[in-house]
């Protein structure tokens, strides 16, 4: 899957919680380079990039191996979400129905 998040935190901010994020969840890292990442573990790999966009945006982009929602298309989701908290601390995460 294909997931993408648009943030004002900068670009070596948001690669280096990358690497704490998933790091954390037992992923190992299988590529680095300044703005891209690969990661790879039990719960499928990801690769990672950003790049700026609009001046003072980062866009984020997340591709997965998964098929459909799997466990790993969700933490992707939730590392979107701590990003976002970086920004604005009372943003909290809840259900969207």
């Amino acid at each position: 899957m294909r997931h993408f998040h648009r943030t004002s935190v900068g670009t070596d901010v948001v690669m280096q919680q990358a690497d704490a994020f998933f790091g954390a969840l037992g992923l190992a890292t299988t590529a680095s380079a300044e703005r891209t990442r690969s990661f790879a573990g039990p719960l499928g790999t990801l690769a990672l990039s950003v790049r700026m966009e609009g001046g003072h945006y980062t866009f984020v982009e997340v591709h997965t191996d998964q098929v459909g929602e799997s466990r790993l298309d969700k933490n992707v989701k939730k590392f979107f979400v701590q990003l976002h908290r970086r920004v604005d601390t009372r943003h909290a995460m809840e259900a969207g129905y």
